[in-house]
């Protein structure tokens, strides 16, 4: 299958190709992941999702971001006016685009499809900006707050670790590693983070390669059980938190109220 902008996100590209989101839903969710694959459930449209998008939109340039807003009605109000969380978001687009240093990471191709063999099976990405010139990729990221720490179940993390997003600029680098021309052994993975906050905090954060070699390692152990679940060999899991769980949960039984605290 040859992907496009167009097929990039169907329902056959999911089933042919890997990609990090899919991944991460894996990991999650078996039950869940299994469920996006069949078209049995799709994630529900979050407006910070959709925030993302615009901004992203207007980074790659003046025709995508005229196309998303065409696309995307309900960014308006009834009275036709941009609604008040994406005039904030243009503030943190005026806030990227007058940083010199945020600029330099933004030059390079735009949303680029790369597909690779790895781990037994094809994967697919699509990288915001490439730039095997200067030896970059740069993925732009719209958070809550920069430094806003976020409980795993373990500890405070960052959200690069809660999202994963360390997962993905790994494979990310793997995966050009593998398609690219080898002008360098790994492009240097970068984010672009930029913060949804009254006035943007912006952050340029890159990341080692020993970091990528261990993310890669994790990702290669995990893969095997993926592919099986992926591909009907074994039954998928359900995580039982999950919105697709909760939507077919039935109880059978009551709980004690000390049982709603679980131990840390």
């Amino acid at each position: 299958m040859e992907l496009t902008s167009e097929n990039y996100y169907s329902q056959e590209a999911n089933k042919e190709f890997m990609s990090v989101s899919q991944y991460k839903d894996f990991i999650k969710c078996e039950s869940t992941a299994m469920a996006k694959l069949s078209g049995k459930y799709s994630d529900m449209k979050h407006e910070a999702l959709l925030i993302g998008s615009y901004v992203h939109a207007a980074i790659e340039g003046e025709d995508a971001f005229e196309s998303f807003k065409k696309d995307n009605p309900e960014i308006y109000t009834a009275k036709k006016e941009l609604k008040a969380c994406f005039k904030a978001a243009d503030n943190m687009i005026d806030s990227i685009l007058s940083d010199d240093l945020c600029q330099t990471v933004l030059v390079g191709d735009k949303e680029v499809i790369l597909t690779a063999d790895m781990f037994g099976t094809m994967w697919k990405a699509k990288i915001d900006v490439l730039s095997r010139e200067n030896g970059r990729i740069t993925d732009l990221k719209t958070v809550k707050g920069i430094r806003e720490k976020y409980w795993n179940g373990n500890k405070y993390v960052s959200f690069i670790q809660m999202y994963q997003y360390d997962v993905q600029m790994a494979v990310y680098a793997e995966i050009e590693r593998l398609s690219g021309e080898m002008k360098f052994e790994y492009l240097e993975p970068t984010i672009l983070a930029v913060s949804k906050e009254e006035v943007p905090d912006k952050e340029i954060i890159w990341f080692d390669e020993p970091l990528i070699h261990e993310k890669l390692k994790e990702v290669e152990l995990n893969m095997p059980r993926i592919l099986d679940v992926k591909f009907g060999n074994v039954t998928p899991s359900e995580c039982g938190r999950c919105n697709y769980c909760k939507s077919k949960k039935r109880l059978a039984s009551m709980t004690h109220y000390l049982d709603l605290l679980e131990v840390i």
